[in-house]
């Protein structure tokens, strides 16, 4: 993988990788690893006797919640899902679906790539 992937350091990871998988990627493979967690709630409590609390505290925030980093994940899966032949498992072989990737990101790519070799003028 390192030779493979030579320019990469750093990964962000969902909270499933919490366990054995980032250990492993650090030691094998000697990338840096950062979790993308939620917020931690409150479980409990030490409460006086006679002394009120706030039930807020206990509550998490309702609606769209920002997590950095989060976002690239899910808006590369939407590219993918752009493409009529990855928007569902077409492919019986990883191989063909992985060559599939590959085809996406490169189209995307040399779509930007000409639009930033546009002048200026053209681009309006």
């Amino acid at each position: 993988m390192k030779e493979r992937f030579g320019r990469l350091a750093h990964i962000w990871l969902d909270q499933g990788y919490t366990g054995a998988g980032k250990a492993w990627i650090e030691q094998e493979l000697g990338w840096s690893v950062e979790i993308v967690k939620h917020a931690p709630r409150p479980r409990g409590i030490w409460v006086f006797p006679g002394q009120e609390v706030d039930p807020t505290i206990f509550q998490r925030p309702k609606g769209f919640r920002h997590l950095p980093r989060r976002w690239v994940v899910e808006r590369t899966f939407s590219w993918f899902g752009q493409a009529r032949r990855l928007s569902k498992d077409y492919e019986r072989l990883p191989e063909t679906e992985e060559a599939m990737i590959y085809i996406t990101m490169s189209r995307l790519m040399l779509r930007r790539l000409a639009r930033a070799a546009r002048p200026f003028s053209d681009r309006f």
